[in-house]
């Protein structure tokens, strides 16, 4: 569920990741006439990958289940601010992330615990445990339900911003809020047969849910978000683009709408996972 810590970032990059947390949130609050438009890329970039991003930043300004639109571009602020945290890069480095003790480096609007909780999803996932997850939750600090949309938000965004790094062109500025409540919906059906949350199962796929295992065998990385439905459908939509579909990981050999076949992508994404440690 969570994307790779860069190796590193040039100076420009540097300073619009920076820039935003000197100077306050307007700056990045001020989204181009045409957003994710591409124009300036040195590579050829498809149509519909540029579409997904803007309807994902389309979504990302509105209130979620569980966070307001201002929380959610918040935690999306935060995911960029976490990549020059030097309390991040000092746990990265430590034993074990309780042996440093400070703060993070960070924005306005999120408590500690759910800037801890971005930052910790960027650059030190493979060591979230279930205790962390479990004690924020009964202290009162993040719920269960408002850290899987935490994580939703963090994977979709960090995934956009790695797309605009790896072609070396700017970082796309974040949405203005849209105002409104969250919907604090819940699934009907949750197991906690698999993870740290509650996850809808195959057989809970009714209702509501009918859609999420669409032209899927539920998977246990597909069930993941889904104690926050939409978070899924989020993924789900950018994945499309920016991989595969659900219905096109049946295709095992070229996609007409790729310029690399399925085997040549499963080897770029398996090199990822093993790069990033990913446990799953």
């Amino acid at each position: 569920m969570s994307e790779p810590l860069p190796a590193r970032h040039d100076n420009v990059l540097r300073a619009q990741l920076r820039a935003p947390h000197r100077r306050g949130v307007e700056l990045q609050n001020e989204a181009p006439m045409t957003p994710f438009s591409y124009a300036d890329s040195p590579t050829f970039v498809r149509a519909d990958i540029g579409e997904a991003h803007r309807r994902y930043w389309h979504t990302l300004a509105g209130p979620g289940s569980w966070w307001t639109g201002a929380e959610r571009v918040a935690i999306a602020r935060e995911s960029r601010l976490a990549v020059e945290c030097a309390l991040c890069r000092a746990r990265k480095a430590a034993l074990s992330p309780h042996a440093v003790a400070g703060t993070h480096e960070h924005g306005p609007g999120l408590s500690p615990a759910a800037v801890d909780a971005v930052h910790r999803v960027v650059t030190d996932p493979s060591r979230i445990t279930r205790g962390f997850v479990e004690n924020n939750a009964a202290l009162g600090r993040l719920g269960k339900e408002a850290y899987v949309e935490l994580v939703g938000v963090v994977v979709a965004v960090f995934s956009i911003d790695e797309f605009h790094r790896a072609l070396g062109v700017a970082l796309e500025p974040l949405p203005a809020p849209q105002p409104g409540e969250p919907s604090r919906y819940r699934p009907a059906i949750l197991s906690e047969d698999i993870g740290f949350v509650p996850t809808v199962p195959r057989e809970g796929a009714v209702g509501a849910e009918a859609d999420l295992f669409k032209h899927t065998r539920a998977a246990n990385v597909v069930r993941a978000l889904t104690l926050v439905p939409d978070a899924l459908r989020d993924w789900r939509d950018l994945a499309a683009a920016q991989y595969l579909s659900f219905a096109g990981m049946a295709n095992y050999v070229q996609d007409p709408g790729r310029a690399i076949d399925r085997m040549q992508m499963e080897l770029v994404a398996g090199r990822v996972s093993a790069v990033n440690e990913c446990f799953y």
